[in-house]
This record gives structure tokens, sequence and C-alpha cells, in this order.
């Protein structure tokens, strides 16, 4: 009688297991799965920060971390992922005219303060004649860097006449500055041998350096060089792209932004 009652006992804990088996591959089968690229923080943190939100809706975020700026946007373009996180508008514009892509701008999610810094120089001023000031090398962000220096003074440009500016529209720069074009993930590592680097706070906070405390010059938010969440036009009103742009635009997304990032990384929405 014990031998049949062990075997029941046995046999209901089997089924009981399939049961909980089949449930949960109903469970794991109801999720969609988002795949987002992107770089460095805050990008990446943002991002983890709205897995669980997201999963509450049905979808399951994987943060898809590459190693340099194109890989992103090829990645995307080629569907392999559904959406990445790392750039401006300009410079994805960029990318759409030389690779004959469809990738469109999302909604804009912070400005990074874009600024000047140098090792041994406490002012803009303070730079000698003909010194060397490292910018990023692809042409949106050439672009950005010498806007940020001519808002100051530094340099003048003529009048845009086409859509980048670039050194060779450089009419006036008293101090003779040259320019070293490098990898935007080279930048930080031009601090050293350049008298001056143009980057984004995620590139200086390496280094310990932040706008409001190192920075000669900023750039502030009134530009188009917003961080952007990316997606294509042909997934661009996909349900779960709508739920990613809202998760990335909630308040708990702009207070962490505003808690962790200060004047670092503001907020771009409401």
């Amino acid at each position: 009688m014990k031998k049949i009652l062990v075997l029941l006992l046995l046999f209901v804990l089997v089924l009981s297991g399939c049961g909980d088996e089949k449930a949960s591959s109903n469970d794991s089968t109801e999720k969609e799965v988002l795949k987002v690229a992107s770089l460095i923080p805050p990008m990446t943190e943002i991002l983890e920060l709205i897995k669980p939100q997201l999963l509450e809706e049905g979808i399951e975020l994987e943060v898809v971390v590459l190693s340099d700026n194109v890989q992103p946007n090829v990645a995307l373009a080629s569907k392999e992922v559904d959406a990445n996180f790392f750039q401006h508008v300009p410079y994805m514009e960029q990318f759409n005219s030389s690779n004959n892509a469809n990738l469109v701008p999302i909604t804009p999610i912070y400005f990074a303060n874009y600024g000047v810094y140098a090792k041994n120089y406490d002012s803009i001023d303070a730079l000698p004649n003909g010194a060397t000031v490292a910018i990023a090398n692809d042409i949106s962000n050439i672009d950005r860097s010498l806007q940020l220096l001519a808002q100051h003074g530094v340099i003048k440009l003529q009048d845009k006449t086409d859509s980048y500016w670039t050194v060779k529209d450089i009419i006036e720069n008293p101090k003779n500055l040259k320019f070293a074009e490098v990898d935007l993930l080279m930048l930080s590592r031009m601090y050293d041998d350049a008298d001056a680097v143009v980057m984004t706070p995620a590139y200086a906070a390496p280094l310990g350096l932040t706008p409001k405390s190192d920075a000669l010059l900023t750039e502030g938010v009134e530009n188009e060089f917003a961080i952007t969440l990316v997606a294509r036009e042909d997934n661009k009103n996909d349900d779960k792209i709508k739920k990613l742009e809202a998760a990335m635009t909630s308040p708990e997304v702009k207070q962490f932004l505003e808690e962790k990032y200060d004047e670092t990384a503001i907020p771009a929405f409401e």
C-alpha cells in the first residue's frame, strides 16, 4: 500500500513539474525581445534602469553594448537590433547620407554638455599660439566642435554653404589653432597629448573631469545635439518602440539623470 502511495505521489509531482515547466515556457514566449545597441554610460545605465518597467509590459530588453560609434548604426540598418541609443541627430543624418540608410529619430533623451578641456591650461586665453586642439573626426562632430569654439569667439566661421562646417570654413583664427581630428573614442586619450580636447562628458568623466568644474568652455542645451533614441523608418511605429520611448522619457529616467549626472547629462524632455 505504501509503495502505491509513493508511486502516486511521485506521479503527481512529475505532473506538477511538467505543468510548471509548460507555464514557464508560455510566460517566456509571451515576452517580446527588444534589442537596443548602445556604447557607454549613462546611455547603457538608462537602458538597464528601464528593463523592469518594460518587462512588466511584456518586453524583454536586451542591451547590445558595442565597441565603436559606427557599429550601432550598422547593426540597426541591417536589422540586427531594433533601435540604438548613442548619437545625436546630425550624426544619424550623416550616416543615412553616406550609407543610403533610413534611420529615424524617435525622441531626444538628454543633452551631453560638450566642453573644451585642457590638462595644462586654466582658461581658453591661456592656450599658446599654435596650440593643438583635438576634435572628433566625423563630419557632424567636427561641425559641432567648431560651432562651440565660434560660439565663444575663439574662431570665426564663414556663412554655412553646406550641411556641415569644416576647418576649411574658419576665416578668423587669432591663436592659429591647429586641429587634430581623431576617432571619437580616442578623444580622452588625447587629453595628455593635445593642448586642448573638445569632448562630451561621457569621455571626460573617466578622466575625472566635469563641464562645471573643469571645462574651459561649454556648449549648453540650445542646440540640435541631444543624445537621441533612434529606430528605422520601417519599425518607428511598432508598439515595442513606443513603449521603449515612453520608458526612456519617464520621471524615473529624468530623476536618475538629475541626481547622478547633474550638469553633465541634462534631460531633453519634460
